[in-house]
């Protein structure tokens, strides 16, 4: 699998733009807000609550990142407009992290208190390992501010994120676990189909032992079946946990947890950056 994840990597720039963006049409909403917006509401009116994400992260200058900041808020002010059900999933390498951290913090604590005003909930995205430690210490530092309608995410992929989880147990954080995308050097993230799995798997019980409320973000069908039986004999009621997935992958799955009564969210992508 990781073979065929460089291969990807190599040969993407070598197919034309236009191919490129027909096969990411029925992944991202759109160009524009608007076309998030008319994506989510279609989803709410399906029984699925959204997750709306401002695609870009490559910025060059603190004017670029502040732009992201306000394109976030605006992003909430269209959600509360509307009376979407909806959040909004942010990334810190956009809102200036590699430019400096506490710019990064300025911008990201400014979004959530906009977010926070409105009722509504922020969802640190966690990107690639160089940006683990600097997340994980941001998204502390607005737990201990006071902020409480913000969440991290965990990837399964890294070999530390059990001991994460650990970590941050006494805090009960609003956790998102997923696999991970990031292509990581062995030493650091498991490269085994089946290890990642387990690693899934004792991540999210720890914190669900430990109170969390979690995002099970997943497409893999043998682990939502875990998730299932795990909430099942944990009796967890349908307000302590949701699944979630990424809009246009496995919708037939997607609906078939909602038939069940789970609550499920679809991340929602918009932007021009979307290549």
């Amino acid at each position: 699998m990781a073979l065929l994840d460089r291969a990807l990597v190599r040969l993407l720039p070598a197919v034309p733009k236009p191919v490129v963006r027909r096969i990411s049409e029925r992944y991202i909403a759109g160009t524009e807000l608007a076309d998030a917006l008319r994506v989510v509401r279609e989803l709410n009116a399906n029984g699925k609550m959204a997750t709306i994400d401002v695609l870009g992260e490559e910025i060059g200058n603190p004017d670029e990142a502040r732009a992201i900041a306000a394109a976030y808020r605006d992003t909430f002010g269209a959600i509360e407009r509307e009376r979407l059900d909806s959040n909004v999933s942010v990334k810190l390498s956009a809102l200036g992290l590699k430019l400096g951290y506490d710019l990064c913090r300025e911008n990201l604590e400014e979004v959530v208190r906009d977010a926070g005003e409105r009722g509504n909930f922020v969802r640190i995205d966690m990107e690639d390992s160089s940006t683990t430690d600097d997340t994980l210490r941001l998204y502390r530092e607005l737990l201990a501010a006071g902020h409480e309608n913000v969440g991290v995410v965990l990837q399964a992929r890294l070999k530390r994120t059990v001991d994460d989880v650990r970590a941050l147990a006494e805090l009960r954080p609003n956790v998102r676990i997923c696999k991970g995308i990031y292509l990581e050097p062995p030493e650091i993230a498991y490269r085994d189909f089946e290890a990642v799995r387990v690693s899934f798997v004792q991540a999210l019980e720890e914190l669900w032992d430990a109170g969390c409320y979690v995002g099970v973000a997943t497409h893999d069908e043998w682990v939502v079946d875990q998730a299932r039986r795990g909430a099942s004999e944990r009796g967890l009621g349908r307000e302590e946990y949701e699944f979630q997935m990424l809009l246009g992958v496995l919708p037939a799955l997607g609906d078939e947890l909602v038939r069940e009564g789970h609550r499920l969210r679809i991340y929602t992508p918009f932007g021009r950056d979307w290549y």
